[in-house]
């Protein structure tokens, strides 16, 4: 049994670096009360055309948000849907349902219910910085400036870039310093706005570098012989607007000229075959591509550190909701080169993460595993040279979807670490 010792005073000392934080802040997104009562979610399986036909029209004049797939373009045969639905319409919807004979599964009954008790927060006696609740990003940002000041040695913190409305973007370089460039894996989250356990990873990633360097062999190897590039949030406008003023925003909140409409789906908006599949040019849509490539101040600064920083051998992007974990390409069903290796590696990353609590996760190529999509970051990674590129799309299969639990943030997390230690550790023993 490893000396836990080391752990247990390096875990002490940031959490009492953290205290600063104190209990969780009232939650603005109280105006949003009542925006959602009623909204159901509901999930079907289209069988034939007229069932595709049926959601095409639906859709044009029903306001529906798609959560899986992500928009009604991507909806196919054989395949789970999982769209909500206003109170207004959901009797109409489901009446039509029923009449063109496409079986549903209602998965989330009231909306509003199961979201008002994430902001539903209680003093918990706690007084450091809780890794198991969902954070707003001002509470994010004086971590990422703390976490670094209480560990000097192990994470420096970088601003990269602004967003659109002027948050700062910020990438912690977690590894030993040495003095040298290290071989790196930049790992990004948040990319999204309402996908609240991705950032919630990143941050638990850090925590457990920090507190398992010296003492857990795994990780002490590799922050002394490799960097992680951590940007706990890209998308740092939607990600805030996700906690004040919509919970289910997904796009940035950049204004497009010409349009009403406001934000850019930040990833489809990187130059890997831009809008030429999966993606829409409508401003209004939630997979719109922006305007041109690297349209997004978001977009445009995570592509500039990784066109810059050439050490960098793998990248992966954390996504929700689905368990899955996928590699290039989205754009094409054409295999990747080193195809086979890729899929060696994802079939034991999901392996190793099954084995903590059992979450069981699909695996391969996006295209072929979820649906094809292009200007997608982790195909753009990989058209860059990084060959082992990622993406992990969490917990969990649609139960709760976009408003998973606080309290599957632990297990979420920690099954995920051991797809990510796997994964760098790979990485680390097969330089190129």
């Amino acid at each position: 049994m490893p000396d836990l010792t080391g752990c247990l005073l390096q875990s002490e000392k940031t959490m009492k670096g953290l205290l600063f934080l104190g209990f969780f802040a009232a939650v603005s997104a109280r105006a949003a009360v009542g925006q959602y009562a009623g909204d159901k979610v509901l999930r079907l399986i289209p069988e034939n055309e007229k069932h595709l036909q049926f959601i095409r029209n639906v859709s044009r004049r029903v306001k529906i948000d798609f959560w899986q797939p992500h928009s009604v373009e991507l909806v196919t045969t054989n395949r789970s849907v999982d769209f909500r639905v206003g109170a207004d319409w959901v009797l109409d919807v489901q009446t039509g349902l029923e009449e063109t004979g496409l079986k549903y599964d209602i998965l989330i009954e009231n909306v509003q219910t199961l979201m008002e008790k994430q902001f539903d927060r209680k003093e918990t006696g706690s007084t450091g910085y809780d890794y198991e609740k969902y954070h707003q990003w001002d509470e994010i940002e004086s971590w990422t400036a703390h976490i670094t000041d209480e560990n000097p040695n192990l994470i420096s913190r970088f601003e990269i870039g602004r967003s659109y409305e002027g948050q700062g973007i910020y990438l912690l370089r977690v590894g030993k310093r040495t003095g040298v460039m290290k071989p790196a894996i930049f790992m990004d989250c948040g990319i999204h706005a309402r996908e609240w356990i991705s950032p919630a990873f990143c941050q638990w990633f850090v925590k457990e570098a920090v507190r398992n360097y010296g003492c857990n062999s795994t990780m002490t190897i590799l922050l002394n012989k490799m960097d992680f590039l951590v940007v706990p949030v890209i998308n740092v406008d939607g990600y805030v607007y996700s906690w004040t003023k919509d919970r289910f925003w997904r796009k940035t909140r950049s204004r497009n000229p010409g349009s009403n409409c406001t934000g850019t789906d930040p990833n489809r908006n990187f130059d890997a075959k831009w809008c030429s599949i999966g993606a829409s040019r409508n401003p209004c849509d939630d997979t719109y591509c922006g305007s041109h490539v690297e349209s997004e101040k978001e977009v445009k600064a995570i592509a500039d550190v990784i066109r810059k920083y050439r050490a960098i051998k793998a990248y992966i992007s954390i996504h929700s909701y689905s368990q899955m974990c996928l590699f290039p390409y989205s754009y094409t069903y054409t295999l990747t080169s080193n195809y086979k290796e890729l899929n060696t590696m994802a079939r034991n990353a999901v392996k190793a993460l099954s084995s903590f609590h059992g979450t069981q996760y699909l695996y391969g190529p996006a295209a072929i595993t979820i649906y094809p999509s292009a200007g997608g970051s982790d195909d753009w990674a990989y058209d860059q040279g990084i060959k082992y590129s990622f993406t992990f799309e969490l917990r969990d299969t649609g139960r709760y979807g976009f408003l998973l639990p606080e309290s599957q943030i632990r297990p979420t997390c920690e099954e995920t670490m051991l797809a990510i230690n796997y994964i760098a550790t790979y990485v680390l023993n097969h330089p190129y």
